[in-house]
């Protein structure tokens, strides 16, 4: 996935969990509003930050921080609806763009890990044979 797609993706997510935390505010949910758009908005504050990586291993390790926020925010998620602050509808469908991002991020955390050995292993057989 091109990154203008990926940053495009987790903005709108980030979006989403704006609109939510402002709807939980209107409810009086205050607390766990906070931690899911601490989290939530996050992911793709590291996406972004991810472009200007100083190197493909600070690059991976920024996705890495995005991933782990994305677990965060099925925690968050999950309790919000089993304390029935949002409904299961409401879960399912932010969920399901939350699961979106975990997937596109495991795919490009373990592509990008390939690389890096790849590069890693032709560096090592290239300074063997000096």
């Amino acid at each position: 996935m091109r990154n203008s797609d990926f940053a495009r993706k987790s903005y709108a997510f980030a979006i989403r969990i704006v609109n939510l935390t402002k709807w939980l505010h209107e409810k009086k949910e205050y607390i766990l509003s906070k931690q899911v758009l601490r989290a939530g908005t996050s992911i793709g504050a590291m996406i972004r930050e991810a472009e200007h990586a100083e190197s493909d291993a600070d690059y991976i390790h920024k996705l890495s921080i995005a991933l782990k926020e994305a677990n965060e925010v099925e925690y968050w998620l999950s309790l919000l609806k089993d304390t029935d602050y949002i409904g299961e509808n409401q879960h399912t469908s932010i969920d399901n763009d939350c699961q979106e991002l975990k997937k596109l991020l495991v795919s490009s955390i373990k592509t990008l890990k390939l690389k890096l050995a790849q590069k890693m292993k032709t560096k090592t057989a290239e300074q063997a044979e000096q």
